[in-house]
């Protein structure tokens, strides 16, 4: 009995014919709509125990105890598929909704199954003495017959089912010549049997026929398989899985398979440690009693880490395994929260590699680093690291903590006074490559998403020839980009997505040892966490490397670059740590054996307000002696300046500056020849604060 919406009648039939709980729905499309998915689900308080599909169908039941059947084919005009369900219950109304390839609802009703009529198995012809038969048995072009399995092998048992031959009629069954044995139909001319195929050359093809007393037949034609795929002679196979993994990390695939019951289907079911049904599937076993799930099961990466169950059931029996969901990740670092308000303190925590340095780089929305800093990792692999923001000047966005420890790297994302989003990002395992190698690029990004990246010249040219990058749903790939025919120079990897674009350089083929090196800061003196901008020249297209040291020779970081095609490099990835010691640092700046040292003062600005020092003896051809007034704020302000002799009176009070994005200005004062000897006061101020210094004049 089928329930249809009335509108749909002459566009889908479907029929479901079952005896007791089990049941078999065939749909069959008289559309012009390709049926894609098909959906079913029972009523309350009713279950499905099992379901069975064609081959080529998968079927998964979800947490909400609906069946989703997909396939990779459609069902076209005129094309039918059979599934096979058990229920709870006898004689179950199925609810069901077809769906085209849009996902849009092609028809949707309610279905209860018809009884299905028995086809007797044949019993004993010598021994069935009350059977009213006859041998004249006709044989109907519709008449059709077909082996289990589809390829059997020598001396293998096989089964034969028949349809549309005469009622209650003897026929004979042939293997080429050879008269193997006899049957007879049923009250509708249908019939099972069992035959034994003799044992034959394995590479034979062989005719099945079945033959009336009139000379009719109707033949298969067929090649035996393997003898080891026989039909067992028991079909008391025990229910098994193979043994999987005890641990399996985010990520991984698993592939499941096992034996049970000859030509019988299985339900594998798995639950995550939340309790909650992630997966239901179905699989058939073969004639050996083997089975295999095909499509292998995926752990994603955002999987719920802890203790999963896996339960294999075959209708009576039940097998139950285990296994641990892990990451495999090494470093696992989380921010305090996801948004942190302007002024705040960024705080991040987690666990990387005990014993070992971490290097963390925290950069803002615009990708310039805002805080670099390595950390000496202890026994028990805890990290924790806070970068305090500054109010109207640190940059709302979305920042990143790039956290690298041997070659394990991570991004972690985090907003700045904004809900944040997952940028793009990628990263070379090195600077300079030879052009034997291949650049290994790591990309991050949206989960999924496609990337576009070309690569530019160091002439300035772009390879016409796109490289699409997927994601993997971590967000996460890695490219291996070939260098063969790359001519020496540096390049640039531009990668697009939608609107957003970045990119990042790399070097292949530099040479190292330079010749002179000529390189300098731009400032002298520099306080805590304050960034370094480097400057210099030497050969063309030379590799150099630039070392940061503290006052006690610790190397800080270490950086490598490149002169361009003049000869000119600038470095601006270097920074006093927000922990540094004062005293003299160093950049060494090396090529092979060549070496550049470049010195500058490191003070401290942990004291509150304004900041005023005094670089004396600065020389200017033409204006003759000169002093420099630093001074550091702790905002963006406007500073008047004034300087009075030690007699309390002042003698210059026009000087004005306004604070940098680093909140310090400088000025020049000179001392003219006016300028008695004698001790002088430098006085600062704001609508704030205040500070003052003194100086001498010889």
């Amino acid at each position: 009995i089928v329930y249809t919406p009335s509108a749909y009648a002459e566009k889908i039939d479907v029929k479901s014919i079952g005896i007791g709980e089990t049941s078999i729905m065939t749909f069959t499309n008289e559309s012009t709509q390709e049926i894609k998915t098909l959906r079913i689900w029972l009523g309350e308080n009713n279950n499905f125990k099992s379901f069975k599909t064609e081959k080529g169908w998968v079927g998964e039941k979800n947490p909400q105890g609906v069946i989703i059947f997909t396939s990779s084919e459609t069902i076209k005009k005129d094309q039918s598929v059979k599934f096979g369900i058990k229920t709870d219950n006898e004689n179950q109304a199925v609810n069901w909704k077809l769906l085209d390839t849009k996902g849009e609802i092609i028809k949707a009703g309610i279905t209860k199954p018809s009884e299905l009529s028995t086809v007797k198995q044949n019993p004993n012809l010598d021994k069935d003495t009350n059977l009213q038969l006859t041998s004249n048995g006709e044989i109907f072009t519709e008449s059709t017959f077909k082996i289990i399995p589809s390829k059997p092998n020598s001396g293998s048992t096989i089964r034969v089912v028949g349809e549309n031959f005469g009622v209650s009629q003897i026929f004979d069954f042939y293997v080429d010549s050879n008269k193997i044995g006899n049957f007879y139909t049923d009250e509708k001319g249908n019939f099972i049997t069992t035959m034994d195929i003799p044992d034959l050359n394995n590479n034979d093809r062989i005719d099945l026929k079945i033959k009336n007393n009139k000379g009719e037949e109707k033949v298969v034609s067929l090649r035996l398989g393997e003898n080891e795929n026989r039909i067992p002679e028991s079909d008391n196979i025990k229910l098994i899985l193979s043994k999987i993994p005890n641990i399996v990390y985010t990520g991984e695939n698993i592939e499941l398979e096992g034996t049970a019951s000859p030509n019988t289907s299985i339900t594998i079911e798995i639950i995550n440690p939340e309790k909650k049904t992630l997966v239901t599937r179905t699989a058939e076993v073969d004639s050996k009693g083997n089975w295999k799930l095909y499509e292998s099961i995926n752990i994603p990466f955002d999987s719920v880490l802890g203790k999963y169950s896996i339960i294999l059931s075959d209708g009576r029996n039940q097998v139950l395994k285990n296994w641990i969901v892990e990451t495999d990740k090494i470093i696992i670092i989380n921010p305090g929260k996801n948004v942190f308000e302007a002024g705040e303190v960024i705080k991040f925590n987690g666990t990387v590699s005990p014993n070992q340095q971490l290097q963390l780089i925290l950069e803002n929305d615009f990708g310039d680093e805002v805080a670099v800093e390595t950390i000496e990792i202890g026994e028990t692999g805890f990290m924790e690291f806070e970068y305090q923001t500054v109010e109207n000047e640190d940059k709302e966005g979305t920042w990143t903590l790039i956290a690298t420890q041997g070659n394990n790297k991570e991004f972690i994302f985090v907003g700045y006074d904004v809900l944040p989003t997952i940028p793009t990002k990628l990263e070379f395992n090195k600077m300079n490559y030879k052009t034997t190698e291949s650049a290994i690029i790591h990309f991050s990004g949206e989960p999924s998403s496609k990337l576009r990246m070309i690569i530019v010249s160091p002439s300035g040219n772009m390879d016409e020839n796109e490289i699409l990058i997927q994601l993997r749903e971590d967000g996460k790939a890695k490219y291996e980009l070939n260098l063969t025919g790359f001519v020496s120079g540096t390049y640039t990897a531009v990668v697009q997505k939608d609107n957003f674009q970045t990119s990042q350089p790399f070097s292949v083929g530099l040479q190292i040892g330079s010749g002179k090196i000529d390189a300098e800061t731009t400032q002298t003196e520099y306080t805590r966490n304050e960034k370094i901008l480097l400057l210099g020249n030497t050969n063309n297209n030379i590799l150099l490397t630039a070392t940061l040291l503290d006052p006690s020779g610790k190397e800080i970081r270490t950086v490598q670059l490149a002169s361009n095609n003049v000869g000119q490099f600038s470095e601006n990835r270097l920074r006093i740590p927000s922990d540094g010691e004062s005293g003299i640092w160093r950049i060494n700046v090396a090529s092979g054996t060549n070496l550049k040292v470049v010195e500058f003062n490191v003070f401290e600005n942990d004291q509150e307000g304004m900041i005023v020092n005094i670089i004396e003896d600065v020389e200017i051809p033409g204006f003759g002696k000169n002093i420099r007034i630093d001074i550091t704020a702790t905002h963006k302000t406007s500073i008047s300046i004034e300087i009075s002799n030690q007699n309390g009176e002042i003698i210059d009070k026009s000087m004005k500056c306004n604070t940098t994005s680093d909140f310090k200005c400088e000025v020049l004062w000179t001392i003219t020849d006016e300028i008695l000897p004698g001790t002088y006061i430098v006085k600062v101020k704001d609508a704030i604060s205040s500070a003052q210094t003194t100086f001498e004049v010889n």
